[in-house]
């Protein structure tokens, strides 16, 4: 399935990762074509609501609906975990996409059929965001079963691009689709990407690997409370704790963009597109170098974070299209960065039986500022200019990366293995 390896560990082929191994090769265009439909969606109608939909109120609008996206993956993260600890990966992976798939074509037909109200646009986002809460942990679970364990890193890198690769086409398409053929031909959009990703994944397999407890005959195994996982992992709690910190401010940039380019720029779904691409593009440069920028990972995170609170605060202080873009260029890259290193990090530090709860609670961990973020900048958006959000997001960056900065590493116990640091190329030390 995977190429051979050498005694260092490394695969002997210097062919990408996709191409060489089909298999995960295949499971990454899924994710792809998911991932790029639930952000197309999300910045396609957020567009909508403040270009078409919405005279008075238009930043509560976009915060609620961007909110509304994200509420699954923290409400769902207990029923998450216990369903990829229980069920066949791949048979949650397709289960999810066709859902979505499903929601997204009957919102297509009853867009050409008659005009959408606002609720059902805040109904189908849920969908799609429920069929993203269990598809984007159920594939970090599902590394192990689809590459070999020198090649985590490269997988880890395809993975988190996958994010980079649906802002930079998901997003550029959104406002665009929305301007040309409304919301009906963005919702055919996804149902089409959402459903081709549940074909792909059907002509997968995955190896198949012994649940604990399953040679006992003891049937699905006790997964342990997600407050046990986290209670168990001190050194990854605490990074995890930074990172929700600084998400409460990073965020935001989604619904700021959509502020920023009409109060501001007085631009339409062509700016939108290029600053959202912007921000995927620079993501995408990050995931793929990641590995390859040196330190220490909580010294790498937050010298990252304090570059993206520079690029964050320069719109506020130099407005422009340029300027906001190559800003967005940058952030994206820290943020690609930084997770290419702690998720390869989370990946040994984690015991494999913990991966499906833990990958569930840190995706709710770190996605439960984004409602509240949405909702503070949404409101804070109908009161004060865009220009004082970048500015505000810039400042809230500050604390997170000072305290990540000042994160230290325990030494390790007699009962506990020490935990791996990462070198300059991805591997360990």
């Amino acid at each position: 399935m995977t190429a051979p390896v050498t005694d260092a560990g490394r695969g002997t082929s210097r062919t990408p990762l996709v191409l060489r191994n089909r298999a995960f090769g295949t499971v990454w265009a899924a994710q792809v074509l998911t991932q790029a439909a639930v952000r197309m969606f999300q910045v396609g109608v957020s567009w909508w609501l403040v270009a078409y939909a919405v005279s008075g109120g238009r930043g509560l609008a976009s915060g609620l609906f961007m909110a509304v996206s994200t509420l699954p993956a923290v409400a769902l993260a207990p029923v998450v975990a216990r369903t990829i600890a229980r069920h066949a990966h791949r048979s949650v992976l397709r289960a999810a996409a066709a859902g979505a798939g499903t929601a997204a074509a009957a919102l297509a037909c009853w867009a050409y059929a008659a005009d959408l109200p606002l609720a059902a646009a805040y109904a189908a986002t849920l969908a799609l965001a429920t069929g993203q809460a269990f598809f984007d942990p159920c594939l970090t679970t599902s590394v192990p079963e689809l590459v070999d364990d020198a090649d985590i890193e490269a997988a880890t890198g395809f993975e988190l691009s996958t994010q980079s690769l649906a802002s930079l086409g998901g997003a550029l398409l959104g406002a665009l689709i929305v301007d040309g053929a409304g919301l009906a031909g963005l919702a055919t959009g996804c149902a089409a990407a959402y459903l081709t990703a549940a074909l792909l994944i059907t002509t997968v397999r995955f190896r198949v690997q012994a649940a604990p407890g399953a040679a006992e005959g003891t049937g699905a195994p006790d997964q342990p409370k997600l407050r046990q996982i986290l209670g168990g992992l001190p050194f990854v709690r605490r990074i995890l704790l930074c990172f929700t910190a600084a998400n409460l401010f990073t965020t935001a940039v989604f619904v700021i963009i959509p502020l920023y380019t009409r109060s501001v720029l007085e631009d339409g779904g062509g700016t939108v597109a290029l600053l959202e691409a912007s921000l995927g593009a620079g993501t995408l440069i990050g995931s793929f170098t990641g590995a390859r920028v040196p330190g220490r990972p909580t010294t790498t995170g937050a010298c990252l974070m304090g570059l993206m609170a520079l690029a964050l605060a320069v719109p506020g202080l130099v407005p422009g299209r340029p300027v906001m873009a190559g800003c967005l260029l940058v952030t994206g890259w820290c943020v690609g960065v930084i997770g290419v290193r702690f998720v390869a990090l989370f990946q040994r530090l984690v015991p494999p039986a913990d991966k499906p709860g833990f990958f569930a609670v840190m995706q709710a961990v770190l996605g439960a500022t984004f409602p509240v973020a949405s909702l503070l900048f949404g409101l804070l958006g109908d009161h004060v200019e865009p220009r004082v959000l970048c500015l505000v997001q810039a400042a809230g960056l500050l604390p997170a990366a000072c305290a990540l900065a000042l994160l230290r590493e325990e030494r390790p116990t007699a009962q506990a293995a020490p935990e791996p640091q990462l070198t300059a190329s991805g591997g360990e030390r």
